[in-house]
Order: C-alpha cells, then structure tokens, then sequence
C-alpha cells in the first residue's frame, strides 16, 4: 500500500516521542501490504475498525489512534488524524482531517 503522507507521521511521533516505534512499525507494514478488501486489513489488524471509507488503528496498546483514508484498487491510504484516545472519543472520525 502507499502512505500518503508519511510526513504526517512524522510530525504525529515529533509530538509524541512515544509513538514513534510504534507508527514506524504500521508504516512499515502496510507499506508491504497489498489490501483488496477489508478482511486483509483484519488479517494483520485484528483490532482495527471500519468506520465508512476509514480505518481507525489502534496505535501503541491503544494509547493513540490513528484514522486513514483508503483506496484499495488504487492501494493508497490516506492518512486523515492522529491523536491520543481520548482525544479520539472527541472527534467524528467520518468526517476528521489532520490539520496542514
């Protein structure tokens, strides 16, 4: 799958040091990935959740959450937010967009 953006990433594990293994270890994962359908996704995700067009993975033993786009017959997924889990309970994760 291809990431788009990776920098988002970076500036999510700059404002959370703690997070930066973590979001290294998804980006490097799904970067080998070639998801099709959602079942892919469970198969190495088993905790994540479809909401919509997004996938929200829980990040860091849940501590954060992070929400993407997707596009599977293009394989692409966007990153959209990244933020701490109650930070999560305060947004609309449909509709979200990580600030540029």
């Amino acid at each position: 799958m291809r990431v788009i953006s990776k920098r988002t990433l970076e500036r999510a594990w700059t404002a959370h040091a703690d997070a930066k293994g973590p979001l290294d270890a998804w980006y490097a994962t799904v970067s080998a990935a070639s998801w099709a359908k959602w079942v892919e996704v469970q198969a190495d995700y088993p905790t994540a959740d479809r909401v919509g067009k997004r996938i929200v993975f829980n990040i860091k033993g849940n501590k954060y959450r992070l929400i993407v786009g997707y596009h599977f017959p293009s394989g692409v997924l966007y990153v959209k937010w990244f933020g701490t889990h109650a930070e999560y309970d305060k947004i609309d994760v449909a509709t979200v967009e990580y600030d540029k």
